[in-house]
């Protein structure tokens, strides 16, 4: 009974054992700099002793931040996306924030997450986002986009050198004896960065005497799959492919082998993201990869400094580099067709 009607520790209980204002208690718990060592340890030592538990609910509503940030992404399934959110995770974590996960289902979860932030639900959003959000997008949200730009409002972007990419994915399979080139996605009509994989990829290939097919539908689209197989079969001279995604390099490989076809014996495939199922599985296919790491912490380097006022640079385009899977041919051993029927 006794245990119960014990009253909780208070700020001022902490402030009276370290021998120090209440002030000083709000500082060290803020983390704010300019403290004395000394001082510093003797409020440290006094909330351990008293089992101090801060109310950071309170203290938000006091400093107008919640310490969260919010993560929007299409979906958790997607590995790239789950990679995603936990470097993005373990870069908060670092800057002491916590991360608040949503997971949408088009534009209007979105927009659900963004009156969240109006209602001071969380400090900032970091975005994967292709839906029509603008409107939503007041000039005073914390908000970093990744990959995609918006027309007339000033949102940071981070992004992976897309035109790069798209250029290098040429070149590796011009390099490997590729005559017969295509590329295969899907596209919207938002300004993205994306968009660029396919532009340079076929500028490259067309500075070139090769051929260089395209199958980019525009979304929303019926029978993906069913309109790739019909376009693979339409033109069986394609010798080399680069799809907009790995996922997508993984669906075009499945086509093939039910065409007859072998990977990469007869056609050869890169893909774009860099994904793997786990950190210690090899990649899915031959990719050009994201620096995932690096473009979560610059997100959410930018967004913080954004919540603190500063006026960070609106884009950020961070390297790309080529990794080698068993879709070409620099790699020992062919496809076996039955993993695929």
């Amino acid at each position: 009974m006794e245990d119960k009607q014990k009253k909780s520790v208070t700020m001022k209980d902490v402030a009276q054992r370290a021998g120090v204002s209440v002030g000083t208690v709000s500082r060290v718990i803020n983390q704010e700099q300019g403290i004395k060592k000394t001082t510093l340890e003797k409020v440290q030592q006094a909330i351990a002793e008293l089992d101090y538990i801060p109310d950071v609910y309170a203290r938000g509503m006091k400093t107008n931040r919640t310490e969260t940030v919010a993560l929007i992404l299409p979906t958790i399934w997607h590995p790239f996306f789950s990679e995603f959110a936990f470097f993005v995770e373990e870069a908060l974590s670092k800057k002491n924030y916590k991360l608040l996960l949503c997971n949408t289902d088009g534009a209007k979860k979105e927009i659900e997450y963004l009156s969240m932030l109006r209602q001071n639900k969380v400090d900032g959003i970091i975005a994967i986002t292709y839906s029509p959000i603008e409107d939503y997008l007041a000039s005073n949200i914390p908000f970093v986009s990744i990959d995609r730009t918006y027309q007339d409002k000033e949102i940071a972007c981070v992004t992976s050198d897309n035109q790069t990419g798209g250029e290098l994915a040429a070149r590796m399979l011009l390099e490997k004896g590729c005559q017969h080139l295509a590329f295969v996605g899907s596209h919207n009509n938002t300004v993205n960065e994306t968009k660029k994989r396919r532009q340079f990829f076929e500028e490259t290939v067309r500075l070139t005497d090769k051929e260089c097919l395209i199958f980019d539908l525009e979304e929303p689209f019926d029978n993906f799959l069913e309109q790739l197989e019909a376009f693979l079969e339409q033109h069986p001279q394609i010798d080399g492919i680069f799809a907009i995604n790995d996922f997508t390099a993984l669906e075009v490989m499945h086509i093939l082998v039910k065409q007859g076809k072998r990977v990469p014996d007869d056609v050869q495939i890169i893909g774009y993201d860099g994904i793997r199922m786990a950190k210690e599985h090899e990649y899915l296919v031959s990719t050009i990869k994201q620096p995932l790491e690096q473009m979560a912490e610059e997100a959410v380097s930018i967004l913080l400094s954004i919540i603190d006022h500063q006026t960070p640079s609106r884009q950020s385009v961070l390297p790309i580099s080529y990794v080698e899977g068993k879709t070409t041919k620099n790699f020992s051993k062919t496809l076996d067709r039955k993993r695929y029927q």
